[in-house]
C-alpha cells in the first residue's frame, strides 16, 4: 500500500476517494452503509472504512487499488482464505446443475452425510443460511419439547440472534416488545454454582442452556461437563452455538475437542467459507420433532426456500473435506501462535504490553486496546486501527485463516510494531486524540446512532 510519513506516522497517500464515494452510495440505498452492523464505517476510524473490489487467499484489495493482509475475514466465515481453488471448483461443478429444485436436491443427502460423519456426536442435522435462523430455531425446539417459556442464554457471550428473544436483551432492543425479553435470563461463563441458582429460581421454567462452549478462555476444568448435568438434572436441554468455535477448535468443533455432547449445535461461519449455509445439529429424539416421523405435536424448526440451496451445500462439504485431509485446524493454531507471539514481544518492547493485548485461543485471536488507566479505549483502538490499515493490514480482529503464510504474519508483527510505537507517544502524551484523524470508532451495541 502507497504511504508516506508525516511526523513520523505513516498514513495513506490518498484518503480512499473512490471508498469514501462508495460508502456514500451505500448509505443512501443500505441502512447502516453495510448489511452486517460489524462490517460498518463506524467500526473504521474515519476516511480509512475500504469498500472491497476483491479477494484472494489472504489478501483483500480496495475499490482504490490498495491491497490489504486481512484478519477475521468474512466475520470467521473465510477460513481456508478468499476464492479457496477446492471450494470454488465444488460449487463451479454445480453451476450448470441448477441451484434449488422443487423436492430435494440429492446433495442434501450427500452434505447431511458428510457434516455427520465428520460431527459424530450429532444424530440428525438440518441446513439453513444463517446462524440466526439455526440458534432461533433450537431455542424453538427446546420450548417445544419442554413445554417451558424461558430461555437462559450466556451473558458473557456477545451475540446469538437477531430474533427478538435475543436482541431485546441488547441495547439495541429497539421494536422489541418486553414481554418477549422478559422471557430471557442469563447466566455467567464458567461459574456452576451461578447457573445452578438461576436454574433453581426458575424451577420448571427453563427450556435450554445457550452458550458458545469456549470463546475467548478455555472452559474451566469440568465446567462442561458440570452444565451437562445441570441441564439433565433440571429436566431442560444443552445447545451448543458453535458458529465459531465449529472447525475452528476441531472438525467436530468445541464438543469434539473438549468431549461433552450438547443436546443441541449450531454451525456456522467456517463451515462455507464464505458461501451462506448453517447448520442446527443434534440428538435425534429432538430433531426428529421436526420432521413426519414421530405422534407429538409438531415442530416449525428450519423451513428456507434457499436453505439447501446446492452451490452452498457443496461448499460446506469441500470445507469439511478440507479440513479434515489438510489439517486446517493446526494450521490455524500454528499461525495464531505465531502472530500472537509475535505481537506480544513487540508490544512489551515498545512499552505498550499491558495495553496492547492479544486475547483468545490461537485460531480466534482477538485484540483489547486499553488506555493509561488499562481500560478500554474505542480512541486507543481508533489510533491503533489507523496505522494497521495504513499498513496495508485490515484487521478488526486477529483471527487468522490458513491461507496466511508466515511471511504474512511476520510482515503483519512489523505493522503492529509500528502501531506500538505511536501507541507509546500516545500514552505519554496520555491523550490518543492527535493521531486519531477524526471521530473514534464505535461498539456495534449502543441505544443511538
Amino acid at each position: 500500500m502507497h504511504t508516506h510519513g508525516t511526523g513520523g506516522e505513516s498514513t495513506p497517500e490518498f484518503p480512499l476517494p473512490r471508498s469514501r464515494q462508495a460508502n456514500e452510495r451505500l448509505h443512501a440505498m443500505v441502512p447502516g452503509g453495510a448489511h452486517t452492523y460489524a462490517k460498518g464505517e463506524d467500526q473504521y476510524p474515519e476516511d480509512l472504512a475500504p469498500v472491497i473490489s476483491h479477494g484472494r487467499g489472504a489478501h483483500v484489495w480496495d475499490v482504490d487499488g490498495n491491497r490489504y493482509l486481512e484478519y477475521g475475514s468474512g466475520l470467521r466465515s473465510v477460513s481456508l482464505g478468499h476464492a479457496h481453488p477446492r471450494v470454488t471448483e465444488a460449487v463451479r461443478r454445480e453451476l450448470d446443475r441448477g441451484a434449488n429444485f422443487v423436492r430435494p436436491s440429492i446433495v442434501e443427502a450427500d452434505a447431511a452425510e458428510r457434516f455427520l460423519a465428520t460431527v459424530p456426536t450429532a444424530e440428525m442435522v438440518k441446513f439453513a443460511k444463517n446462524g440466526s435462523d439455526a440458534t432461533t430455531a433450537a431455542v424453538r425446539l427446546a420450548r417445544a419439547v419442554t413445554g417451558r417459556r424461558r430461555v437462559a442464554l450466556c451473558g458473557d457471550h456477545p451475540f446469538f440472534s437477531v430474533d427478538d428473544w435475543f436482541i431485546g436483551t441488547t441495547p439495541m432492543s429497539a421494536g422489541i416488545p418486553a414481554a418477549t425479553t422478559d422471557l430471557t435470563v442469563s447466566f455467567p461463563y464458567g461459574d456452576l454454582a451461578a447457573t445452578e441458582e438461576l436454574l433453581t429460581r426458575y424451577r420448571g421454567e427453563i427450556a435450554c442452556l445457550i452458550l458458545e462452549p469456549a470463546t475467548q478462555t478455555e472452559p474451566p476444568p469440568g465446567y462442561l461437563a458440570g452444565l451437562r448435568e445441570l441441564a439433565d438434572r433440571h429436566g431442560c436441554v444443552l445447545v451448543f452455538d458453535e458458529m465459531i468455535t465449529g472447525l475452528r477448535w476441531s472438525e467436530a468443533g468445541a464438543q469434539g475437542l473438549y468431549g461433552v455432547v450438547p443436546d443441541l449445535s449450531t454451525f456456522g461461519k467456517a463451515l462455507g467459507n464464505g458461501f451462506a449455509v448453517s447448520a442446527l445439529a443434534g440428538r435425534r429424539e429432538l430433531m426428529e420433532r421436526g420432521g413426519l416421523r414421530h405422534s407429538h405435536e409438531r415442530v416449525f424448526l428450519l423451513s428456507t426456500t434457499h436453505g439447501a440451496e446446492t452451490h452452498s451445500l457443496a461448499a460446506a462439504m469441500a470445507v469439511l473435506d478440507t479440513y479434515v485431509e489438510e489439517g486446517i485446524t493446526a494450521r490455524l493454531h500454528t499461525l495464531g501462535e505465531r502472530l500472537a507471539a509475535g505481537v506480544r514481544e513487540v508490544a512489551a518492547g515498545l512499552g505498550v504490553g499491558d495495553h496492547v493485548v492479544v486475547r483468545g485461543r490461537a485460531s480466534n485471536l482477538v485484540f483489547a486496546t486499553l488506555d493509561e488507566n488499562h481500560r478500554p479505549s474505542q480512541q486507543y483502538r481508533t489510533l491503533f486501527l489507523r496505522r494497521l490499515i495504513a499498513g496495508g493490514v485490515l484487521a478488526p480482529s486477529f483471527v487468522v485463516s490458513s491461507a496466511l503464510t508466515e511471511a504474512d504474519v511476520d510482515r503483519t508483527v512489523d505493522v503492529v510494531a509500528e502501531a506500538c510505537a505511536l501507541y507509546r507517544k500516545a500514552l505519554d502524551a496520555a491523550d490518543p486524540t492527535p493521531w486519531l484523524g477524526g471521530r473514534p470508532v464505535r461498539p456495534v451495541f449502543r441505544r443511538m446512532a
